[in-house]
């Protein structure tokens, strides 16, 4: 068990984040184990390991230790590859260094990344991004609007409950209180978090079942499972039958979209109508109490009400 003194600074800049490269690292430990992450084996049936690659070298099977350098912190709420991709290769050689010095094991490509860190660097980035396009790419709208919605449900918890109610519904592995995060995690040490530090929250998909934190450095971080994991590769209902026969197919169609926040416009992308008449038909669905609008900055963002998760969730 890790212990970090969270102070009123640091749970004050309690933000999220999403990530391409968390969900990259996490998904290759999930097919170093596949067993033990039963709810992604149909993902796994279809990708091909990454073997013989500095990637997979520096990723062992859980419990051991992941090197930090592998997951600096994203820059915000938009997952951008190309830029994490860029941090990971202004790493510096020190550091690198000092966390394959950590992380204890001598394979060739290892002691060739150790040599020349640079060089190394800019094979795992070209390997990470050959791994994102062939196993994780072509998901990740899915994953996206999963990702989008939990955000929106643990940034809503945030401002209406404060910091104690969210980082308690983590994970069975984190608890905070008394102004003290506890993590369940091996072999692990962590120094507490100053006000000026504060501590991003990534919710990820592939860490499933458990959770993956880096307190070194300058920004601590916390990936953990968003909620709804298990439906991912669940087939998408259609709800073409009962449901659209009341609601109508397009009204359907946004209703099921709107699992995560979404504006019209980008529900118009997403469905083909016309943003004028997703309008009509969000209309008509607010006024039925089945969407709820929210504004998020410059955007008014839909999403499925409680009474319309229910009514899908029990659809024939």
């Amino acid at each position: 068990m890790v212990a970090i003194g969270l102070s009123a600074g640091a749970v004050a800049r309690i933000r999220f984040a999403v990530s391409a490269l968390w969900e990259v690292v996490a998904a290759v430990r999930v097919l170093r184990d596949p067993g033990r992450h039963a709810v992604h084996r149909p993902w796994a049936r279809r990708v091909t390991a990454p073997r013989d690659t500095l990637l997979w070298a520096l990723v062992p099977r859980e419990p051991a230790y992941l090197p930090d350098f592998l997951t600096p912190p994203p820059p915000g709420l938009t997952a951008d590859l190309g830029a994490e991709l860029a941090r990971l290769r202004a790493t510096p050689a020190a550091v690198v260094r000092e966390h394959l010095d950590l992380y204890g094991r001598r394979d060739p490509a290892l002691r060739h990344l150790y040599a020349d860190p640079a060089a190394g660097l800019d094979r795992l980035a070209a390997e990470i991004e050959a791994f994102w396009q062939a196993a994780v790419a072509p998901h990740w709208h899915r994953i996206r609007l999963l990702l989008d919605a939990e955000i929106f449900a643990r940034a809503r918890a945030l401002a209406r409950d404060g910091a104690a109610g969210p980082l308690n519904d983590l994970h069975d592995d984190v608890r905070w209180a008394g102004g003290t995060l506890s993590v369940r995690k091996h072999a692990c040490t962590a120094a507490d978090v100053s006000d000026g530090a504060g501590l991003v929250l990534v919710p990820s998909v592939f860490v499933w079942p458990s959770v993956l934190s880096v307190f070194a450095g300058d920004v601590p971080q916390l990936a953990y499972p968003a909620r709804a994991v298990a439906t991912l590769w669940e087939p998408r209902p259609e709800h073409t039958g009962a449901l659209g026969a009341v609601l109508g197919r397009g009204r359907t169609r946004l209703l099921l979209e709107l699992g995560a926040p979404s504006s019209t416009t980008e529900l118009a992308r997403r469905t083909g109508m016309t943003p004028g008449g997703v309008s009509q038909h969000l209309t008509a669905l607010r006024a039925a109490g089945l969407v709820a609008a929210h504004r998020h900055g410059r955007r008014v963002l839909n999403v499925q009400t409680p009474l319309a998760e229910a009514l899908i969730s029990s659809a024939p």
